[in-house]
């Protein structure tokens, strides 16, 4: 049995940054990891402002290789012009493979000990019911002061602790997407149209992901003549993105989310913490899901360090609780043009909100 002072279960981006943090706070970290070394996953890519932040604070946005910086936002409506907004600093959008693998590699240098294609089957606990460790696929034992859950919004952690939801929304966006080459693209663009969104991400390797989104009821009913189908039709729907798009070289197949309700559970008990999707899941149609675990990784490292895990929480949701109720009604699809835009302005002034309190915490170096 192996002994450490934290266990994360999960490598991706929440839980690789967590160990990473941590252990370059000194502590003995085991970190875990289902899937294999520099697998992709579904992801909506970008990374908005805190995040550049953090990862520039942590010495790593360097390491991001090709990905291209992105100095522009357009918002596309189907009932006027473009509306492009020159950003205040670069923003990135990378490939979970390369920024996932980044985030890893960091906390292996960092000291955590790294496992890949190991699976937490169920933890461990002392007589008095806290949880001291984890078992794992092969029948061995890691314990640990705490088990922290970083392993997405089916989190093994959460279940086997009974985390309570205290939150629940009730929208949900089905995806579709898939990367295309030679996009002529000017940065991050969003489209909307009634009932529906898209969008283009500029990603490595000269790579656009272009991304549709809707209902998952329309979804499936677009769904019954073939995705593909259903990716056309909805890209045809959204302003100005389909003939860049259809002139380009596909890259890949088409990638869907049939979409999940957005949650907050409780995030701490008798020696565990959840962190990222584990803790706190919204729709992706606003693209913050990384900046979040980013987040919430350096405030979760922070209360451990100072032994405040109901302060991490509070804090977690106070940040997040604008942002939520935005994203809860982009994701209705229920909104007119008119109140697509304001619901957009809400959006970003949740997230200048987001930075000015984040420049103001005392981060983890």
């Amino acid at each position: 049995m192996n002994a450490y002072d934290v266990i994360v279960v999960g490598a991706r981006v929440a839980g690789a940054s967590t160990a990473m943090l941590l252990a370059r706070a000194g502590a003995r970290v085991a970190l875990v990891e289902r899937s294999a070394y520099g697998t992709d996953t579904v992801s909506t890519h970008g990374l908005m402002r805190a995040g550049v932040l953090q990862l520039s604070r942590w010495g790593l946005l360097d390491r991001l290789a090709d990905t291209p910086p992105i100095r522009c936002a357009t918002f596309h409506y189907s009932d006027r012009d473009p509306e492009p907004v020159s950003l205040r600093s670069a923003l990135y959008a990378p490939r979970r493979q390369l920024l996932d693998r980044v985030l890893t590699d960091a906390a292996a240098e960092a000291g955590a000990d790294v496992s890949h294609g190991t699976a937490v089957t169920e933890l461990l606990r002392d007589e008095d019911g806290r949880v001291t460790g984890v078992r794992l696929q092969d029948r061995s034992e890691l314990t640990a002061g705490i088990t922290i859950g970083a392993d997405g919004i089916r989190s093994t952690v959460a279940s086997a602790t009974r985390a309570p939801v205290v939150r629940r929304g009730r929208s949900r966006s089905a995806v579709l997407y898939r990367y295309y080459a030679d996009v002529p693209v000017t940065g991050y663009e969003w489209a909307y149209a009634p009932g529906c969104g898209a969008g283009l991400i500029p990603t490595n390797e000269g790579l656009t992901c272009v991304f549709v989104a809707t209902t998952p009821e329309r979804m499936r009913a677009l769904r019954r003549d073939g995705a593909d189908r259903a990716f056309a039709v909805l890209l045809g729907e959204a302003p100005d993105l389909a003939e860049r798009v259809f002139r380009a070289k596909p890259a890949g197949r088409l990638h869907g989310w049939a979409g999940a309700a957005g949650f907050v559970r409780r995030s701490w008990g008798s020696g565990w913490a959840l962190v990222g999707d584990a803790g706190y899941y919204k729709d992706p149609i606003t693209t913050h899901g990384i900046t979040d675990a980013l987040r919430d990784a350096e405030l979760l490292t922070r209360a451990i360090n100072t032994d405040s895990l109901a302060t991490y929480e509070e804090t977690r949701d106070r940040l997040s609780r604008d942002l939520f109720d935005a994203t809860e009604t982009v994701a209705s699809y229920t909104w007119t043009l008119d109140e697509a835009r304001l619901l957009l302005r809400q959006v970003s002034a949740a997230m200048r909100a987001e930075v000015d309190q984040v420049q103001s915490l005392d981060f983890v170096q």
